[in-house]
């Protein structure tokens, strides 16, 4: 979710790189720079924090050229730093990157023994290196760029400036966004649209496996074998606000439509589909004290809460260790019994989260091993933990949390199989096959994506029910929670998420026709029961919104409105189960004609108890 602008042509390059970093704001950053020819060298200005502080750097520091790139980080390899911040430059080269390098680990290794040393703890700087070294090896700027990236693994938006060819720039994606912008005289490469829309409205979206070679005459774009690509050029016709949105209507939307690769961020370099092994960088706890570990307690609040509730199943399930989850508001209160075999993972999208950082300190004065899961590197509860897994879904600026929640899903997923691979719990060919499928996660998710239509159609003649019940069974039971909590939080209708097993212990009283009730019946081991749940309501007259999974025709005869997503294993199901709900309450919502992004009474980091 980082940003980057790049621009050659007869202007100003640094006033342009800012202005277009500031354009990229709204995505959240943790650190800024630009790098800009200037004569015979390239010039770096970086800076940890707000732009402002790097503008400041400028004033003190200027440079002047008409050839530069320029970085928004948001961490994901190393901690928010200058050292860390781009561009990174080594020889007469400088890169900026989004995405993830898998494979950065080994290249590092192997740079290091051919003498190669290292600033940073960041994988792009591996980039930088291997570009470099090509160059040293006699070849050209685009094709050291395209020998470069044969030799990489992961996902990658990147652009490349070398003063030994200060007529051009180099751009190049796999996986992660980026977009040419062409002008009169001078061109431009960017991240996102925002950041060149008061430039040009004339743009060539790169797709995968494409490089751009960019002058401030033309864009040639070429494949990663050097064939030249025919492109369409797009005139876009965003006003600002649309731009900062994607063109969506609402960043809520917007951060829907991210869930696939924000997934893949997250297990992106972590897993081996060989061995079926799971790497967690910064990940402390030994082998022998994860066997020490007699109990688990997960503390959160909100969505983060019923994510946990997913990673009880998983940790049970998977490694057989007894499971708590507390909400952290409480947690604290009631005295909890933690000793040093006790393990206590404390759950925060932002980190900052006021109640869970006072149970992980709580925990952690009691002697707890103590491990977070959350969005932001160097937040207040990752330093307050021994151990972090990290979420890489980026900045999330719509209050209703969607990518967040799926992220730690996929994150307690993780945790989950590399617990139960060192504990000795899980056999290696069924590691290797839950990687497999978590490999195909993303792209099952981009076709839930699709059933959109049909979902805003069920919105349009629900939207003006006063009241939802919603009922799920196992893993799938936190979804239905997280379900009603969406439609509750954004649209402002009541709705209750229980288990489908508790509906004749009470909610069975509230169904009648003005009760709509969603059940998420996906195959498996409680299929059948939800069957049964399913004609107790319509036996009742209550309308019923069922999610299946795809060629499922048992419920279509018995339900008024059925949802078909993909097949998938146990363990992933609550993740595809849990995109048409967000989506169901997002178009729910506004026909109600609420603010979507920023519901009433409502916060997006509860700071304060």
């Amino acid at each position: 979710m980082c940003g980057i602008v790049g621009y050659i042509g007869n202007k100003d390059a640094c006033e342009i790189l800012i202005d277009g970093l500031r354009r990229l704001e709204y995505r959240g950053y943790d650190s800024s720079g630009i790098a800009v020819i200037d004569s015979n060298s390239i010039l770096v200005r970086r800076s940890v924090g707000k732009l402002i502080n790097l503008e400041k750097r400028l004033n003190e520091m200027p440079v002047k050229g008409t050839a530069g790139i320029g970085h928004t980080r948001w961490a994901t390899h190393g901690r928010p730093s200058e050292e860390n911040a781009h561009p990174h430059i080594e020889g007469n080269v400088a890169v900026v990157h989004n995405g993830i390098i898998e494979n950065y680990l080994t290249l590092k290794e192997s740079l290091k023994r051919h003498g190669a040393i290292f600033h940073s703890e960041t994988d792009t700087e591996v980039l930088a290196h291997l570009i470099s070294n090509e160059m040293k090896n006699g070849k050209d700027l685009e094709n050291a760029v395209r020998k470069a990236l044969k030799l990489v693994k992961g996902s990658y938006a990147l652009v490349v400036l070398c003063v030994d060819e200060p007529d051009k720039i180099i751009g190049a994606r796999m996986e992660c966004p980026l977009v040419v912008g062409l002008g009169e005289g001078e061109n431009f490469i960017a991240s996102d649209i925002p950041a060149i829309l008061n430039k040009t409205r004339k743009v060539i979206f790169l797709e995968d496996g494409e490089i751009a070679v960019v002058s401030k005459e033309r864009a040639v774009i070429k494949t990663l074998q050097g064939v030249i690509v025919k492109k369409t050029l797009r005139i876009i016709d965003w006003n600002p606000t649309m731009a900062e949105k994607g063109g969506y209507r609402h960043f809520m939307l917007k951060e829907i439509f991210e869930q696939p690769r924000a997934v893949a961020d997250t297990f992106r370099g972590r897993i081996s589909e060989e061995t079926g092994d799971v790497i967690l960088d910064g990940f402390k706890i030994s082998r022998n004290k994860l066997k020490e570990v007699e109990r688990v307690y997960i503390v959160a609040c909100g969505t983060s809460w019923h994510a946990s509730l997913v990673g009880k199943f998983l940790l049970e399930e998977l490694c057989r260790i007894r499971t708590e989850v507390d909400l952290a508001s409480e947690f604290r209160y009631r005295n909890p019994v933690i000793d040093k075999n006790t393990l206590v993972i404390g759950v925060s999208q932002s980190g900052e989260t006021a109640d869970t950082l006072a149970a992980v300190k709580e925990a952690k004065r009691k002697g707890a091993e103590v491990v977070s899961i959350c969005n932001v590197i160097e937040s207040s509860i990752a330093r307050e933990s021994h151990s972090v897994v990290y979420t890489h879904a980026g900045p999330e600026i719509g209050v209703a949390s969607t990518k967040a929640f799926t992220t730690q899903l996929t994150a307690f997923y993780l945790m989950a199989l590399y617990f139960a691979r060192r504990m000795g719990m899980v056999k290696k060919d069924i590691a290797i096959e839950m990687v497999h499928e978590l490999v195909k996660l993303p792209h099952k998710i981009e076709r839930t994506l699709t059933l959109e239509k049909g979902i805003e159609g069920i919105a349009k003649r629900y939207f003006n029910f006063r009241d939802f019940l919603y009922l799920g069974r196992g893993m799938n039971y936190p979804v239905a929670l997280e379900g009603a909590l969406k439609l509750k939080e954004i649209s402002y209708i009541h709705a209750e998420g229980y288990p489908a097993g508790e509906m004749k212990h009470g909610p069975i009283a509230l169904i009648d026709e003005d009760m709509p009730v969603v059940v998420l019946a996906p195959k498996g081991k409680t299929y059948e029961k939800m069957m049964g749940n399913i004609e107790e309501v319509k036996a009742r007259g209550g309308k019923i919104i069922a999610l299946v999974n795809e060629g499922d025709k048992d419920v279509a005869g018995k339900a008024d409105e059925v949802i078909q997503v993909p097949c998938a294993s146990l363990f992933l199901m609550p993740i595809l189960l849990t995109i048409p709900l967000q989506l169901f309450a997002y178009h729910i919502a506004v026909l109600k004609g609420t603010d979507v992004d920023q519901p009433r009474n409502l916060a997006k980091s509860v700071t304060v108890e």
